[in-house]
């Protein structure tokens, strides 16, 4: 039943009326009288008899015969809910887009036929053939590429590059290899750390056609739209029409649905999209994958708080499905999977990777000090000034990224440089322009007649400097040359090539025709010293990512990142060795017992209730209690951390505990998260 209390998490029966005997099949949606109430429900199985001795009620009635809920679905929502210590309601509620009944009425073929914009309809395409190379080292497969195809598109020929010039997955040793063995049906699992200027989009959709090819279905989770637009291109010009959908919560109701039910009655075989895709219903699913694990936006927000990677692990573990995690960075999770022998890692060897790479060169090191003693301070050191003029010279678009958007998100006292805070909410004051007031970013109350609480002081100066003062400074240091800014407010997908700055924020970075000539990276403090465990992962990934689109060296193309030379991060992205850090990162969070590591939940609530919830849990004996630390406003946070190996009794304990609360109407609410992105 859809009722989000923890000691109702649990099939109930009910006696089926004969004139609902056809339709009220496995996996569609009822409507029950409990306790007095109608709620809604799922029906999970039929059975001819009942193991309960009282009475049993009849459906009260069939809201749809459309059996949107299979039996795979049910099978991993019930594992993620175990894993994550949560309801089987919750996470039915993720799997399964609320119903649209005008659209489930449409002809059957209306799902996936296609309509001309691709958008409405989802946007589906044929399947093909697969690129097979023809001497590479197999991950998880032996020698010998099938040929031909199954569906209406056109079949690629065996071999075929992603595009002109484009070597393809034949870059990476094991490449061919792993889809030699998705086209011969088999179920590889690997982790590929993608090369600088990597066409990852054309590679997913070459491992989508082989896989469809073998008869099976794909799944791949991107982690927004930009990547969900550049993947749906990708495959629509890779393999051509009618066999693929987009799955994404900004589509709207209809649409999202008709997306649904176009993979749920098996009309397409690939189903991609958002975090939201996750749990879409393939049929005889072959391969899950997922690029850029480690962004933020995998996390599910809401309860029991599933991240993507691990309802797709869990997924293709279930189902015997190949698995592909992908991206330019490596995530310690990622890093795991490979040093536990559960997958297989995708790299280029050294020559292939210095051939892509730009070349990076941080700013803080004594060379670079020698020459410029103001380095070490400077937010833009001549060495950054050097590389975007000599770019622009050369008519090359130059990419600036900013940790922080707007103009001044931060100010603080020009005085004692304590940081200014509003007098109301104690929230940070900042500044939108350059004649504005300063304002709190909580409360919006502005501050015109501030005055430090520390010194007296009157006067402000910058502590954090964002991307539109940033666009500013470069757009007066380089005259006559056209400024665009990336960010929260407007975010480009791509830009022309020649001479132009490109102010950008993590996440929001374009594609430049041919490439950027010079990618400066700064503030990078503001990344690396954030009171996170992921702190210096991130800041890696965000680098990795725009450091991935300026040219290679040999065209000409230069990084430069404002930061010692000497730190970890920093030489992981000089080397271009995303998994050797991930693998330091693994190491340290093994000493430190910290995930993935170990297994670690969060309890945040008000003190009684966090209290209350661990008097009633029966923690395994392993269990460390960590806290409790201040969360938000009258709410404390307290870290439970065990073994990896006793994650599920953590998991079972916790669920136990919550019911018991629930049972007897406890009023604070506790939430529970297992192994939250931000621990902190």
């Amino acid at each position: 039943m859809d009722v989000p209390l923890a000691h109702l998490d649990r099939p109930f029966d009910y006696l089926v009326p004969a004139e609902l005997d056809e339709q009220a099949q496995p996996g569609t949606r009822v409507r029950v009288r409990f306790a007095g109430q109608l709620v809604d429900g799922w029906l999970l199985d039929r059975a001819e008899m009942s193991g309960h001795d009282g009475k049993l009620s009849y459906l009260e009635r069939l809201v749809s015969p459309e059996p949107v809920l299979t039996p795979e679905i049910a099978r991993l929502a019930r594992a993620v809910a175990d894993r994550y210590a949560g309801n089987l309601a919750d996470v039915l509620r993720l799997a399964v887009p609320p119903r649209h009944a005008r659209v489930e009425r449409e002809p059957a073929a209306a799902a996936g036929a296609g309509a001309a914009d691709g958008k409405d309809a989802g946007q589906v395409v044929a399947a093909a053939g697969a690129e097979a190379g023809t001497d590479a080292g197999p991950v998880g497969a032996d020698s010998g590429a099938t040929t031909g195809g199954s569906g209406s598109g056109p079949v690629v020929p065996d071999g075929a590059d992603g595009g002109v010039g484009d070597p393809g997955w034949r870059s990476y040793p094991a490449g061919p290899g792993f889809l030699r063995a998705l086209a011969d049906g088999r179920a590889p699992r690997a982790v590929w750390s993608a090369l600088p200027g990597e066409d990852w989009a054309a590679r997913f959709a070459d491992a989508a056609a082989a896989t469809v090819r073998s008869g099976r279905g794909v799944v791949a989770v991107v982690a927004d739209s930009r990547d969900l637009d550049r993947l749906d291109a990708a495959l629509t010009g890779r393999l051509g029409a009618g066999r693929h959908v987009a799955l994404s919560a900004a589509l709207g109701p209809a649409r999202r649905y008709r997306a649904f039910l176009a993979a749920r009655r098996g009309q397409v075989p690939v189903v991609i999209g958002t975090r939201a895709a996750m749990f879409a219903p393939v049929t005889e699913l072959g391969l899950v994958a997922i690029w850029d694990d480690g962004d933020d936006l995998h996390a599910e927000p809401r309860a029991p708080y599933p991240h993507a990677r691990e309802v797709l692990l869990t997924r293709a573990q279930l189902g015997e499905a190949a698995v592909l995690v992908a991206g330019y960075a490596r995530t310690a999770e990622a890093r795991l999977l490979v040093e536990t022998g559960w997958a297989k890692e995708i790299v280029a060897d050294r020559a292939t990777l210095r051939a892509r790479s730009p070349q990076v060169t941080p700013t803080g090191d004594d060379p670079q000090l020698a020459r410029d003693p103001g380095a070490a301070t400077a937010r833009l050191p001549s060495l950054a000034w050097e590389a975007a003029g000599a770019a622009l010279k050369a008519d090359a678009p130059v990419l600036v990224q900013v940790p922080r958007r707007g103009y001044l998100p931060s100010v603080s006292c020009a005085e004692c440089r304590a940081p200014a805070r509003c007098p109301h909410c104690a929230g940070p004051l900042a500044l939108r322009s350059a004649t504005s007031i300063p304002a709190c970013r909580w409360c919006a109350r502005v501050a015109a007649g501030y005055a430090c609480p520390h010194c007296g002081g009157r006067r402000l100066r910058a502590a954090v400097i964002g991307a539109r003062r940033t666009a500013e400074e470069l757009g007066r240091a380089f005259p006559g040359v056209p400024v665009r800014t990336s960010g929260r407010e407007e975010v480009l997908a791509t830009v022309p090539a020649g001479a132009g700055l490109v102010i950008s924020t993590p996440g929001a970075e374009p594609v430049a025709e041919g490439g950027f000539g010079a990618v400066l990276l700064l503030d990078s403090w503001a990344m690396l010293t954030r009171a996170d465990l992921r702190a210096g992962e991130e800041a890696l990934r965000r680098w990795l990512a725009a450091a991935a689109l300026a040219r290679p060296a040999s065209a000409g193309g230069r990084v430069v990142v404002v930061a010692d030379g000497a730190l970890a991060p920093v030489q992981a992205l000089l080397r271009w060795e995303p998994g050797w850090f991930a693998g330091r990162e693994l190491a340290e969070r093994r000493e430190l017992g910290f995930p993935p590591a170990a297994r670690m939940a969060s309890l945040t609530g008000g003190a009684a209730a966090v209290a209350d919830l661990l008097d009633a849990a029966r923690l395994p004996e392993e269990a460390e209690l960590l806290g409790p630390v201040p969360a938000t406003e009258g709410q404390e946070r307290m870290l439970v951390r065990v073994p990896r190996s006793r994650a599920a009794a953590l998991a079972a304990a916790l669920h136990t505990a919550v019911a018991v609360r629930t049972a007897r109407k406890a009023g604070q609410p506790v939430r529970v998260q297992i192994d939250p992105h931000d621990i902190f």
